[in-house]
């Protein structure tokens, strides 16, 4: 987890330093995961980020997309400085500026800043490791990919299966029960607190499906289609993997 970042090291309150510390890890590394290119480099292995719930893993995919927007090729092209009109800089500084400014301006053949042309010889462009160039690689590269470990009782959880997240995406939440810590006084209340969601209208039994069955069984069947082999669900989890999820690939199209 996280707790022992700078912000989480309270020596008096327990609260402070856990709420968030598992999201803030998982973020740092899912995150540097994505830019870094591992999820287009090894389309078939999966991430799982447990304990750490799956608001953030939405919040997340949707803040990618977004920077994405004004941070990819594309958008960077705005601001590509070597499209600067610098006979009109230097016009406009004469006009409403001042002496020293212009002088500076004169000093570097009109460009403002040195500093805008030193990216270490990378491209400017910071996804360039995910080689994004359709709706549909979002999916393949981030919603397929990963996986978030929920408590039951996380309203939350709800974000995953819900019609917000662009392109439609539907984002991997899976139960975890957390039996054995502090915050589960009777091992048999989680369930019944998870299908809370689908009771209060903000998920559909199919997604409850998803959330502490489908997913699980995705998550583990895709790195090893026997995984499940001997087990009570066996016959369950290979039907299940034989129709896929397309519910993930066709979302974006």
């Amino acid at each position: 987890g996280g707790r022992s970042y700078g912000e989480r090291n309270s020596p008096t309150n327990f609260t402070f330093n856990h709420i968030g510390h598992f999201a803030a890890a998982g973020h740092n590394v899912a995150k540097a995961l994505f830019l870094g290119g591992v999820t287009r480099r090894f389309p078939d292995l999966r991430f799982a980020f447990l304990e750490g719930g799956v608001g953030w893993g939405c919040q997340l995919f949707c803040d990618l997309i977004e920077h994405w927007e004004r941070r990819g090729a594309k958008g960077m092209a705005n601001m590509d400085p070597t499209k600067l009109n610098r006979p009109l800089l230097r016009e406009l500084v004469d006009k409403y500026g001042y002496a020293d400014i212009a002088a500076e301006l004169d000093k570097r053949d009109g460009w403002p800043l040195e500093e805008d042309f030193l990216t270490g010889g990378m491209p400017p462009d910071d996804y360039i490791r995910c080689n994004i160039t359709q709706k549909q690689d979002w999916i393949d590269l981030y919603a397929t990919p990963y996986y978030f470990g929920c408590e039951a009782d996380d309203r939350m959880n709800a974000v995953a299966f819900g019609k917000m997240m662009p392109l439609g995406a539907r984002i991997n939440a899976i139960y975890s029960s957390d039996i054995g810590h502090f915050d589960v006084v009777d091992m048999r209340d989680p369930l019944p607190e998870a299908f809370e969601l689908v009771e209060d209208g903000h998920i559909t039994e199919s997604d409850f499906h998803d959330f502490v069955f489908g997913n699980a069984v995705r998550l583990w069947g895709t790195q090893n289609p026997r995984f499940f082999e001997g087990t009570a669900v066996a016959k369950e989890a290979a039907a299940l993997m034989k129709r896929g999820a397309p519910s993930l690939r066709d979302a974006a199209r």
